[in-house]
């Protein structure tokens, strides 16, 4: 028996991995986050599959479900949205799991961010402009940021910005980074990426926060901040340089 944390991708059901799909297919038992994770998936489960909605169950009774298979010797597909690598809470869980002696094992999946960088058409590392990109998010009302972990303090560096989790906060967002990256700075926000009802605003930190208001933005949105989504002349990658050494 096997628990395995599958990343669900971000929105869109055909952006789920091939393996994590040949596990969902398999898995006598699916526990899934009924408001992030598209219906359409749990399709490809086994028929007669028990299937949980883990939106509103608190850690305790996730693990309880979760323990539960492990003595009826039934795999689980714990299906999370975007990547478990990320804001996903699957550490809290595997810890539990560590000490009941429960195996599991961790399905990686397409992240927001990168199905958001996709919708933009952009690379997010590009040569001369861009190579670091700090995927971080604010405290708001959620657990409180490590110390350092603030946004003045990584903005200060001037790399390429994902903010998760953030857009209730936009105006604090774009006041806090408009010192470092400078009111030109460009900024896309987008909502539900890669969903039917995906949208996409595009501005400065001058104006974005202004866009998110007009259009409602309130949740399931990433906000990417950097002059890397408005490049054009920037020199081409070694990789793929007529002088570089081959062979």
């Amino acid at each position: 028996m096997t628990v395995y944390f599958v990343g669900a991708g971000p929105g869109a059901a055909d952006l789920i991995t091939v393996r994590g799909l040949r596990v969902l297919e398999s898995a006598p038992v699916c526990l899934y986050a009924g408001s992030l994770v598209p219906v359409e998936l749990l399709d490809a489960c086994p028929p007669g599959a028990r299937l949980v909605d883990t939106a509103n169950l608190t850690l305790d009774e996730i693990v309880a479900e979760l323990t539960a298979a492990h003595r009826d010797g039934l795999d689980v597909a714990r299906l999370h949205s975007g990547d478990p690598s990320v804001f996903s809470a699957v550490a809290e869980q595997i810890r539990r799991l560590d000490a009941a002696g429960v195996p599991h094992e961790i399905v990686p999946g397409v992240p927001a961010f990168a199905a958001a960088a996709a919708s933009l058409g952009r690379e997010l590392t590009v040569p001369g402009v861009g190579q670091t990109v700090i995927l971080t998010r604010t405290a708001a009302r959620a657990t409180p940021m490590p110390d350092g972990e603030d946004l003045a303090t990584l903005g200060a560096s001037g790399a390429t910005m994902v903010l998760h989790l953030a857009v209730q906060r936009i105006d604090e967002v774009t006041a806090e980074l408009l010192p470092h990256y400078g009111a030109d700075c460009p900024v896309a926000v987008v909502a539900r990426a890669s969903r039917p009802d995906e949208l996409i605003l595009r501005g400065t930190l001058a104006d974005i926060a202004a866009l998110v208001h007009e259009a409602g933005v309130k949740r399931t949105a990433v906000i990417i901040v950097g002059r890397v989504l408005a490049a054009s002349a920037f020199p081409g990658s070694h990789l793929y340089s007529a002088g570089r050494q081959r062979g």
